[in-house]
């Protein structure tokens, strides 16, 4: 009788997920940055993507740390404080992401020269621009 209580527990617990699935297939994941320009320095911003930002994905492609990478840019606003400006990583799933700071760090030293010099590209962007929000996301596909 224990048994039988038991599985039909792990039953009752294990069958959302068995319900979900049954929707879709689970895809890759992706590390989504909303990123709010400040005024007049657009240019300067996508100067250091393109300096410094996609370098450092680049190489972070090429080691096999990430699948891809998108930068998209907003042509809507609903209002002043809306994003500007979306930078999204993939990676081939969550597991993908274990142990990401040590692999990132490789990359960083490799590309940007260090710690140091990776600090204070960080503080000229935080004059040029907010996060707004970082997000992880599962993408799907629909059965």
């Amino acid at each position: 009788m224990k048994k039988l209580i038991g599985l039909a527990a792990f039953l009752l617990l294990l069958a959302p997920s068995l319900f979900a699935q049954e929707h879709y297939t689970e895809g890759p994941v992706w590390r989504v940055q909303l990123i709010g320009v400040k005024p007049t320095q657009f240019d300067a911003y996508l100067t250091s993507l393109q300096q410094s930002t996609k370098p450092l994905i680049e190489e972070q492609k090429h080691q096999g740390v990430i699948v891809d990478y998108k930068i998209f840019l907003k042509e809507t606003k609903h209002n002043p404080e809306d994003w500007d400006i979306c930078v999204a990583i993939e990676y081939k799933n969550h597991a993908a992401m274990d142990g990401l700071a040590a692999k990132g760090e490789a990359a960083r030293d490799k590309i940007l020269g260090g710690k140091q010099a990776a600090q204070q590209l960080g503080e000229k962007r935080a004059e040029i621009r907010e996060i707004l929000s970082s997000e992880l996301l599962q993408e799907i596909f629909l059965k």
